[in-house]
């Protein structure tokens, strides 16, 4: 989508902030499009935040694919971004078919993980016109769920430059800082000509991206890089206890949630009831 491609360049040359946001079901893309998300990502944090796995090495290609159809359905206007799954992208080839998958699924573009290792693979996807989001800094597919803030150490900070800069050359359109101290963020930021999209980056990306469960607060914990804007875990939870209450107290269901049948039908079902005794 050049026209979007465009608009988030454009974006960063104003100054604007761009607004990533994690979704996984239908009603969800509705909320989060109606309400201006920039670009909607359908993350392998679907694996640890909705579908009970350990972490996002278990997240399949199949599992991608059934969020994102559901995403797709409640998205007008929003950009919507697809993870290519663990080890779904270690050669040009297998980029190239799963990438394809996403894309007739409903993605206008892909998010892959890694720095100049991946290079010939975003080469083949931007070849085929594929939109591609790099992601580099704490990469939970090959270092794990537990994040380890990046870019501490000289060596480090200059190897995530390095690898931001080759990866704007071979054709991404925007860039994951994840967990990269502020400081080599902001530097990479202002080095590059696409936008930087930061999760516990600091305040000096082109635009922000947090996962939706921790925004609403349907997690059971807290973490630094992340806000809680809501209490859902928390009403929810009240929610269902009173309706388990209602329900073992005879509260619910009442007359007002049922449907009466007419009373001609019913005097004829209760005669045959009767006759059938």
């Amino acid at each position: 989508m050049t026209g979007q491609r465009d608009r988030f360049l454009t974006m960063k040359q104003a100054g604007k902030p761009i607004v990533m946001l994690t979704c996984y079901d239908y009603p969800t893309a509705v909320l989060e499009d109606e309400a201006g998300i920039d670009v909607v990502l359908v993350g392998d944090s679907v694996g640890t935040n909705v579908l009970g796995y350990a972490s996002e090495t278990e997240v399949t290609m199949h599992d991608i694919v059934h969020h994102l159809k559901a995403v797709r359905r409640g998205i007008k206007r929003a950009y919507l971004l697809a993870d290519l799954p663990y080890q779904s992208y270690e050669t040009p080839e297998d980029a190239l078919r799963n990438a394809d998958v996403l894309l007739a699924a409903g993605a206008d573009g892909v998010k892959l993980e890694g720095g100049r290792e991946r290079i010939e693979v975003v080469r083949a996807l931007v070849e085929r016109g594929i939109d591609v989001c790099g992601h580099i800094g704490f990469t939970p597919q090959t270092l794990g769920s537990k994040g380890r803030v990046q870019g501490k150490s000289y060596d480090r900070a200059w190897q995530l430059v390095e690898s931001a800069e080759a990866l704007e050359a071979a054709g991404v359109m925007m860039l994951v800082l994840e967990l990269v101290t502020e400081q080599v963020s902001k530097a990479i930021t202002e080095r590059l000509r696409v936008p930087t999209i930061g999760i516990g980056s600091g305040q000096y990306c082109d635009g922000q991206v947090l996962v939706v469960t921790d925004v609403l607060g349907l997690s059971p914990f807290t973490m630094k890089i992340a806000k809680r804007y809501a209490g859902w875990r928390e009403a929810a939870e009240q929610a269902i206890r009173q309706y388990r209450d209602d329900v073992t107290d005879a509260r619910f269901p009442t007359t007002a949630n049922a449907f009466p049948v007419e009373a001609e039908a019913l005097e004829r079902l209760e005669a045959s009831l009767a006759a059938s005794r």
